[in-house]
Order: structure tokens, then sequence, then C-alpha cells
């Protein structure tokens, strides 16, 4: 485009100042010569990308339910992959949902986040009792010791984990979904786009980089403190969700 074609950005918002109504138009600026209005500015894309990267690390990374079980599987080079898929598709969705809309939804409908409540609070109390009686027996405590578990059954202690815990709502759906709201229309997806990164960045390591662990949960004595752990954060977290 010319110089004589080409407006300043001062020039094109005076236009915009100056018109009313329905005549007042990005389509209008454009063809006035403002060809910058209606399209994504990178540098902006690029900010909310990064945003989002962070603010979705700063929900994933954290000891919980969900993470545990991804870090067990790990260890023991257990289904990673399909597990790793169900994390990282789960958000997927979650974040997305997030986004278009459906936190507000779920605010305006508490009985849903009841019935998640108990819900997840019932299965993290079956969840640590499992742990804990994996923590005091005397089989199963090595990373290639034990009964391997089905990959059926992966999929669903890890859709469980995922879906049955209340705060992967709150984080992804109703956290994400009000942040996202402060950015313009293009932004957020990109925005957007930046969380499920961070989601796919930390899954992948957790759940293939958790095999460098390996060494260190040879002895049983590790994988004891292990399912300890695991056990006193999930009923940690039951009694959270019911307390609050």
């Amino acid at each position: 485009m010319t110089a004589s074609r080409a407006r300043s950005w001062s020039s094109c918002r005076s236009i915009l100042r100056d018109r009313n109504g329905a005549s007042e138009s990005l389509a209008g600026l454009v063809l006035d010569g403002c060809p910058n209005f209606g399209r994504v500015n990178a540098s902006s894309a690029a900010l909310a990308a990064i945003s989002g990267l962070g603010f979705g690390l700063s929900l994933i990374v954290a000891i919980g339910a969900q993470n545990a079980f991804v870090l067990r599987q790990g260890i023991r080079r257990e289904h990673v992959l399909p597990v790793v898929a169900v994390c990282i598709t789960s958000d997927v969705i979650l974040m997305t949902l997030g986004v278009a809309g459906f936190g507000t939804i779920m605010n305006s409908a508490p009985m849903i986040m009841t019935i998640a409540k108990y819900a997840g609070a019932a299965f993290l109390l079956g969840y640590a009792f499992l742990a804990a009686k994996r923590a005091f027996s005397a089989s199963g405590l090595s990373a290639g010791g034990g009964a391997p578990i089905a990959l059926g059954a992966a999929i669903a202690t890890c859709l469980a984990v995922t879906w049955l815990n209340p705060h992967a709502y709150l984080d992804t759906v109703v956290l994400l979904g009000s942040f996202a709201s402060t950015y313009a229309t293009p932004d957020r997806w990109f925005l957007t786009a930046g969380a499920i990164a961070g989601s796919l960045i930390w899954f992948i390591s957790l759940g293939f980089g958790a095999r460098l662990l390996a060494p260190v949960f040879a002895k049983p004595k590790a994988w004891k403190v292990l399912d300890s752990v695991i056990a006193l954060v999930m009923t940690g977290l039951a009694v959270g969700l019911l307390v609050n």
C-alpha cells in the first residue's frame, strides 16, 4: 500500500470516532486505508499466548490426584502415552469450554459443583485408601514388580482423577475462563493455545520424564514413601472439598 493510501493510527481512530451507528465499522476503516483494524496484532497475540502458557502451568503444576497418577504410571512405565493423551485431551476440552463461557453457566448452577464436590471427595478418599494399602503392603513396591494395571483400568482411573475432581473445573473452566474474558476475542484464543501448550509440555515431561526416577524407586522404601504421600495428599484434597 502506498503512503497516500495508508493512514496513521491516529487518523484511523479519528475516523472511528467521527462515524456513528452502523456506518462505524471496521470494514469501513479497512476500505479507508486502515488495514490493521480487524487483523491480529502479532505482538499482542504473542503476549496473550505467553500469558496463557504461564497461567496454564501455574494451574497444572501442583501435587494432585491427576499428577500423582501420571507420576506413578511414568515411574512404572505402564501405558504412559495413553494416560498422558487422556490428560492433555481433557485439558483441551475443559480449557476450551472455559474460554467459550461455560464457566459462567457453572457459576449460575451451583448444584453442578455440589454434585461434583461429593463425588470427587468420595473418589479421592477411595484412591487415598488404595494408596495407603499399597504403602503398607509387602508386594508391588518396585517399578517392575507387582501386578501391572490393565490399559482400560489405567484410562478409567485417569478419567476419574480428572473429571471427578472439582478443582479441575474451577481451575481450567472458571479461573481460566474468567482470565481469558479480559482479553479481546482474537487474543483470548491465543491465550487458550498457550494454556494448552503448557498442559502439553507438563504432562509429556511428567509422564515420560518420571522414568528417570526409576533407579530411586528401585527400593521398596521409596514406593512406601510415595504412596504414603499420595494417600495424605488425596485425603487432604477430599477433606478440603468437603469443608469448603
